[in-house]
C-alpha cells in the first residue's frame, strides 16, 4: 500500500556562478528542464548527496553556501506510488565543465526569472523562490 511506501530521499542544489545565473538541466529521459538533484546512496548524508548529483549532473565542483529546505511530492516506480523528499542547498559553482550525457544532455546558465520560465515542475519554482529570498535578507 502507498502509505506504507519507502520515502525516497534525494538532494540537489540551486548551483549560482560568480555572475548570478543559476544552472538548469535537461533530462531526456523526462524531457524535462529541472534543478541538478539525485537519490541518496546508502549511509550518504544530503549535502554529501547534492554535492555529489550536482558534479554528476553539471560537471561542477560545488560549495554549499546555505540551506534551502525541502520539498516532497510523490513519485511513480514501476507502478507504485512513493513519496520522495528532496533537500535543496545553495550551492556557489567552483571549477568544471558540463558534458552531455545519457542523464543530463543539456545545461544552461540562466538568470532566474529565465529559469522560473524554462523550469517544468511547480516545486523546482518554489525552490527558486527561496533562492531569490535568500538573497533578498542579505542584501543591504
Amino acid at each position: 500500500m502507498a502509505g506504507n511506501a519507502a520515502t525516497v530521499r534525494a538532494a540537489g542544489a540551486v548551483l549560482r556562478r560568480g555572475d548570478g545565473r543559476i544552472a538548469v538541466v535537461h533530462r531526456p529521459r523526462y524531457d524535462d528542464w529541472t534543478l541538478p538533484k539525485g537519490k541518496l546512496e546508502r549511509g550518504e548524508s544530503d549535502d554529501a548527496a547534492a554535492l555529489r548529483e550536482v558534479l554528476e549532473e553539471t560537471g561542477y565542483h560545488g560549495r554549499i553556501e546555505g540551506d534551502l529546505g525541502e520539498t516532497s511530492y510523490w513519485t511513480v516506480k514501476g507502478g507504485i506510488p512513493r513519496p520522495k523528499r528532496v533537500r535543496y542547498f545553495l550551492m556557489g559553482a567552483l571549477d568544471g565543465c558540463f558534458e552531455p550525457h545519457d542523464e543530463v544532455d543539456e545545461l544552461r546558465w540562466l538568470e532566474a526569472e529565465e529559469a522560473r520560465d524554462l523550469l517544468s515542475y511547480d516545486r523546482d519554482r518554489d525552490v527558486l523562490d527561496r533562492f531569490l529570498s535568500h538573497f533578498a535578507k542579505t542584501d543591504p
